[in-house]
């Protein structure tokens, strides 16, 4: 007999080209068999992640319609050109919180960097006219020297910082959550893993034994050895799921998102406020610096400092907080019930259809036998095994990334580990320093 896997002595209807159709078969049966036991797992994780994100983008845009509504009831002077500065502005923090390399220092001191000029020329000297490119670019520059806004400016970058990190690794974790589940689903199956798969399934077919389902114990220790490097991951799974914890309560404690957002036209009115009453200073100083240019008549007019009750009407905010901190407890509580998803992946992948609790016989991977002398057999007689096929498909996950040295200490290889180890110690150490 041709045969590679199930070879027997007893008479057989299976050929090498079954055998080969066997083998594509358990792939494909194992990859559909994990994508349903991940499907609940990733339902939760993406639903969170939408909604998350829904809420984030409809914070952002309320923060910067009442950012907007500033300008325009107490600053209309400068209120049209300050459109581009505040849309740059709430983009920046934006880009931040989906991961682009950026930081919130930067996105704040550009806005106040662009705002200076507008300010000084609109409001603190009211008549200037033919304002050229250069003396404008002059008074950008010089913001950071004179500081006009006062501890105002840097106050902002403090107060947003904790808050968008917290948002920022939330996301990024999210984002690590969906990629180890989609790694974990698309994972190749080692060649030994095929091969028990089939001698576990179909060999009894070619005796035509077609009814008749693995040992329980048997099927137990095949998919722990096939799912060897999934199983590992339980460690670092219940990391992970810390971590998410972790920077949910971050959210609904001091660094609330929806809270730093709408603190943000405050924060820019008290520092248009300060400059406006330091105009003096700040014209003699930007005179020494920049010159003087053209100036129609015109005198620095309380008229144009409006106080904020009088600027800033209420507005109703129809927000999705109350629902986005139910939808947050409902997947924390559903993320920690499923900490041990990767300890157990083995036992629900061998709890459904695939073995017979009930059955007084089943097949041990040669023979059919008594259920509970061929658990006990097949847990002692395939152990060996697939100590071979684990370390083969360590080996195979290690070939898709590369390691990264880092000191004395070395970077998981395998890629979800690596994955997870990004998601926890590194973005955990990362916040601890904020």
């Amino acid at each position: 007999s041709d045969l590679q896997i199930c070879q027997d002595r007893a008479p057989t209807c299976c050929t090498k080209k079954m055998e080969e159709s066997y083998q594509a078969a358990v792939r494909r049966e194992r990859m559909q068999s994990i994508q349903a036991l991940n499907f609940e797992l990733k339902y939760m994780v993406v639903g969170y992640t939408t909604a998350f994100q829904e809420a984030f983008e409809s914070f952002l845009r309320i923060a910067e319609n009442r950012t907007r509504f500033l300008f325009e009831t107490a600053y209309r002077p400068m209120a049209k050109e300050a459109a581009e500065p505040v849309k740059e502005l709430f983009t920046d923090i934006s880009l931040y919180i989906l991961g682009a390399e950026a930081t919130v220092e930067n996105a704040v001191l550009r806005f106040f960097d662009g705002i200076f000029p507008l300010v000084y020329s609109r409001l603190i000297n009211p008549g200037m006219t033919d304002i050229s490119d250069d003396y404008t670019e002059c008074l950008r520059l010089t913001r950071q020297d004179i500081n006009p806004f006062g501890h105002y400016s840097r106050s902002m970058v403090t107060e947003l910082s904790k808050s968008l990190w917290a948002s920022r690794m939330l996301s990024k974790a999210l984002s690590l959550g969906t990629e180890v589940i989609n790694t974990t689903e698309h994972a190749a199956l080692t060649k030994e893993c095929s091969r028990a798969l089939v001698r576990m399934q179909y060999c009894p077919h070619c005796q035509g034994l077609t009814l008749i389902r693995p040992c329980v114990g048997y099927c137990l220790n095949v998919m722990r050895g096939c799912l060897a490097s999934m199983s590992e991951l339980d460690m670092q799974w219940r990391e992970y799921i810390s971590t998410l914890e972790y920077l949910t309560n971050e959210m609904t404690a001091l660094h609330d998102l929806e809270v730093a957002l709408n603190r943000i036209w405050n924060s820019i009115n008290e520092a248009i406020l300060h400059a406006q009453l330091n105009g003096l200073e700040l014209s003699a100083t930007v005179d020494k610096v920049c010159g003087q240019p053209k100036q129609q008549k015109g005198n620095l007019s309380s008229g144009h400092i409006v106080p904020l009750k009088e600027a800033i009407e209420a507005q109703t905010l129809v927000l999705a907080h109350a629902s986005l901190n139910n939808k947050r407890r409902e997947f924390i509580n559903y993320m920690k019930r499923s900490r041990t998803f990767y300890a157990s992946i083995a036992e629900r992948l061998c709890d459904g259809d695939l073995v017979m609790r009930d059955s007084s016989t089943c097949w041990n991977g040669e023979n059919v036998v008594e259920s509970l002398h061929g658990d006990k057999a097949s847990f002692q007689k395939f152990g060996i095994e697939f100590a071979t096929a684990k370390l083969n498909h360590d080996r195979d996950f290690q070939q898709l990334f590369l390691s990264k040295g880092h000191g004395s200490e070395t970077f998981y290889r395998n890629p979800v580990k690596r994955v997870l180890y990004v998601a926890t110690v590194h973005l955990r150490h990362r916040f601890a320093q904020t």
